[in-house]
């Protein structure tokens, strides 16, 4: 996991193959000015989806893995709580992975919490169990999905 400003997001472009195109749609878009929706930007590999999250507790964030994607999660509208779990301890659910959706979630709290403000980013690789959405007016956010 990784949790920094936004102006550093640059930084990170070597981690992934794809965070390049990922870090140059980010520096040559309004974030703000765009709409909710979904774009691929290289096919099924680079996706961008513009949500409008609802309000959600801390009891109703699940916590959720991915094995196939990594993402780069933005809060546009408000300060957004991440939960944060290492995926290794997380705890099964009865709901399996669900290939199609590339999720599995998890029972029970993060064993962390931490805010997520405009103007910063998260990112969460296969590894983290992450339990995001946390907000008492709901939040308007990128979510980046990047093939892992």
């Amino acid at each position: 996991m990784v949790i920094d400003r936004l102006e550093n997001i640059e930084k990170y472009a070597s981690l992934n193959p794809l965070f390049a195109e990922a870090v140059a749609f980010l520096k040559s878009n309004d974030l703000n000015a765009l709409e909710v929706g979904k774009t691929e930007l290289k096919g099924k590999e680079l996706l961008v989806n513009v949500a409008q999250a609802r309000p959600k507790t801390k009891e109703e964030a699940r916590l959720e893995t991915h094995r196939d994607f990594i993402d780069i999660q933005i809060p546009l509208s408000g300060v957004e709580i991440m939960g944060y779990t290492a995926a290794a301890d997380c705890q099964p659910a009865d709901a399996p992975y669900n290939a199609e959706k590339d999720i599995t979630f998890f029972e029970g709290p993060a064993e962390s919490y931490i805010e997520v403000k405009p103007g910063m980013f998260a990112i969460f690789f296969p590894q983290d169990g992450h339990a995001p959405g946390i907000t008492p007016d709901g939040v308007k956010k990128i979510i980046i999905k990047v093939k892992a």
